[in-house]
């Protein structure tokens, strides 16, 4: 079954064609509202430099799995 997402909300208008491994690969500031300023942040206080990296660092994906469980206690 293919599946279609349309991302193009979520991402800065120049990376709105591009490909999932161009994204992934692509600096952080691909994402929609993340400035080359918090890029560089992430960069220095964290070591994200690119999409895959802050989609794959460990406390990132820590917060989104708390969020996730939200609601799901007990």
């Amino acid at each position: 079954m293919a599946v279609s997402v349309n991302l193009a909300k979520g991402l800065d208008k120049d990376f709105e064609d591009k490909s999932l491994k161009e994204i992934l690969d692509a600096p952080v500031s691909a994402l929609a509202g993340i400035t080359d300023a918090k890029g560089e942040v992430l960069a220095k206080e964290l070591g994200v430099k690119t999409v895959r990296d802050l989609g794959s660092n460990k406390y990132f994906a820590l917060a989104g799995v708390l969020v996730a469980l939200e609601g799901k206690e007990g």
